[in-house]
């Protein structure tokens, strides 16, 4: 017997939809009336409930209107509704003091007293030689008392502030060449070096007239580099030279030429690798950089090869060149001059070198571009044999061998090896060989241009919160975790430069596609200072630097590092998660910074956030001796 229903089965319909809506209306209503009792409960009353931006306290004084680092214009920020971090405004910040003023010019792993107990063969004694952890100084170190805002970009070519570097050695020691003079209160840089007393210019004409400065070579590295009066002339000429010199009895010479706003870092040629990769650099250079080429077997020559381009220059000036006519100004019989130029001849053609030209006090070779013809000669000549089981990228800490760094694989005699390159400015944004050919997993061409797009929107977002960045207001500019160079690569087009840095314990070496990029940089691990004198570097750029090192090191010690390197009133932009910034913040409070924790520019829901902090102007006061 079927079963009966009682009423329509459309009237119990209609009413099951009317229940169902109503309860839907009824819990939209609920939601709506607790999120603006929520809003109304966390609206903050007062200035100290908001985080105000960097650079908008009318109260803070600057010795320069461009110091503001950041726009006033923007919203201020309350991360509090979207993150489960307690910002405990209450807890004692603790402060770190003043180091003694004779640590200004402090270089923890160029410390010429600890230098000393090293062994002086090959010159250890003057390469890396870092604190213990007992060693390491919990201070910040101060600027001399009377320290001024370097001049900008490009009168800092030729000026800079006496008080900022106060030593005369090098004007009193180089007068004849032209190095620097000292005028009142400032210096003075002729561009004049100890093969060039005509000026830096005249002589890279000498050397245009000998090999093609069109583009072709965008990056150069100048060893022995005095104050790099060769690579501060070679940028308007659109070359990127990496200069480096020991800190030696030379005094400040690097810190000379970061002055300047010039690239340059501590380094010296002696029993380890160059902190750079494989076929970095279009172009090396030497005037009378007192390397000696021919001992150890011409083991200097052949770190050079390792890291020059295929097709790559060496240009070498001074002793021995043009012996017969210089001897006598050199102080050295025409015996001992002679046999130094014929060993550095044969080291060149057992690289496989070919001689291009000798005119007046230059010296030019050219590296091969591909190894076919150089792997047939290893018949007539056995040294340096080829390097077997080696990867010829890995450059941090690593001894020298007497071997010659191979070329990649090629079909033709004509094929550049590794892959050829574009001519600058174009090879800022095409497709590094190191990519197309697939030599780093996981990094693909589509991968590559993604990085270039993030940064590009990144750099505009960058200029909204930091106006002066594309103004010159920031010269020197570090980029601590430079991943491909896309940062770099985004403010090309400004007047900077960039040391792009990747940490040495990446999973991914990727220096080596940033020099194909005609960038430069070093390698570098963050647990260490890095080779540089104290304030020399405007703005420093971290992304995802803490996420890396957070479990290796007390991050503590990298940003009293990187307080040492920034200049007074120099930024500071971190990118990472929040909690890690919250942390980097609560130190850096301890430090005279003033910062400011912003959402990531895609909006607040994203878990990356950016932390934009300044170095506050403060001097030392005390006079003793300088380490």
């Amino acid at each position: 017997m079927a079963k009966e229903y009682s009423g329509s089965p459309k009237h119990h319909q209609l009413e099951a939809k009317r229940k169902r809506l109503t309860w839907i209306l009824g819990v939209s209503g609920l939601c709506i009336l607790f999120y603006v009792l929520g809003a109304w409960q966390n609206t903050p009353t007062t200035r100290s409930d908001v985080y105000t931006r960097v650079g908008c306290d009318n109260n803070a004084t600057t010795s320069d209107s461009d110091n503001a680092a950041v726009n006033p214009s923007t919203t201020n920020l309350d991360f509090s509704s979207h993150h489960q971090v307690e910002l405990d405004s209450s807890k004692t910040v603790s402060q770190f003091p003043p180091c003694d003023m004779s640590f200004s010019e402090y270089t923890p792993c160029q410390d010429k007293v600890r230098g000393r107990k090293f062994d002086r063969n090959m010159l250890k004694y003057r390469e890396r030689h870092c604190p213990t952890k007992e060693e390491l100084l919990l201070c910040l170190i101060p600027a001399p008392p009377k320290y001024k805002t370097p001049f900008k970009w490009p009168k800092s070519r030729d000026y800079a502030w006496y008080d900022n570097i106060p030593h005369r050695e090098l004007s009193i020691e180089k007068a004849i060449q032209n190095w620097i003079q000292v005028e009142g209160d400032r210096f003075r840089f002729p561009g004049g070096g100890t093969m060039f007393p005509r000026g830096a210019d005249a002589y890279i004409d000498d050397i245009g007239q000998l090999i093609p400065l069109d583009g072709t070579i965008r990056t150069a590295v100048d060893t022995g580099c005095g104050v790099a009066s060769f690579g501060a002339y070679l940028l308007k000429r659109n070359v990127l030279t990496m200069s480096f010199a020991p800190r030696d009895t030379h005094e400040a010479q690097v810190q000379f030429a970061l002055e300047r706003g010039v690239p340059a870092m501590i380094g010296i040629m002696g029993s380890q690798r160059l902190p750079f990769p494989a076929r970095a650099f279009d172009l090396a250079h030497c005037s009378r950089c007192l390397i000696p080429w021919k001992m150890y077997d011409g083991l200097y020559l052949t770190e050079v090869d390792r890291i020059l381009r295929p097709g790559g220059y060496w240009v070498l000036s001074g002793p021995p060149i043009h012996w017969k006519k210089n001897w006598r100004g050199w102080e050295r019989t025409q015996e001992d001059l002679k046999q130094e130029q014929d060993a550095i001849e044969d080291v060149a053609k057992r690289l496989c070198w070919k001689k291009v030209i000798e005119q007046h006090d230059l010296s030019v070779w050219q590296k091969p571009i591909n190894h076919i013809e150089c792997i047939k000669s290893k018949v007539v000549f056995k040294t340096p044999h080829i390097c077997k089981s080696d990867d010829p990228d890995t450059a941090w800490y690593i001894n020298l061998e007497a071997c010659m760094t191979p070329l990649p694989e090629v079909s033709s005699s004509d094929d550049v090896a590794g892959g050829a390159i574009e001519k600058w400015p174009e090879r800022a944004f095409t497709l590094p060989p190191r990519i197309s050919n697939g030599s780093i997993p996981g990094i693909t061409a589509e991968r590559f241009k993604e990085d270039n797009e993030l940064w590009k929107e990144r750099v505009a977002h960058y200029k909204r919160i930091i106006s002066p960045l594309p103004t010159g207001r920031y010269r020197n500019i570090m980029d601590m975790n430079a991943y491909l160079g896309g940062f770099a690569a985004a403010v090309s087009k400004y007047p900077v430069w960039v040391m792009n840095v990747v940490p040495a314990n990446s999973d991914h070496n990727t220096l080596g596609v940033i020099y194909e990029r005609g960038l430069i940089g070093t390698y570098q691990d963050w647990c260490e200072a890095f080779s540089t004198y104290p304030r020399t570097y405007d703005l420093i750029h971290a992304s995802g630097l803490f996420s890396i090192y957070q479990d290796r090191c007390d991050i503590t010690y990298i940003l009293l590092e990187m307080d040492r390197i920034l200049r007074p009133e120099g930024t500071v932009i971190f990118r990472d998660t929040v909690e890690l910034l919250v942390k980097v913040k609560s130190i850096t409070d301890g430090m005279r910074w003033k910062s400011q924790i912003m959402d990531h520019e895609s909006g607040p829901f994203n878990p990356e956030k950016i932390l934009v902090a300044v170095k506050t102007y403060w001097t030392g006061e005390a006079t003793q001796k300088q380490r």
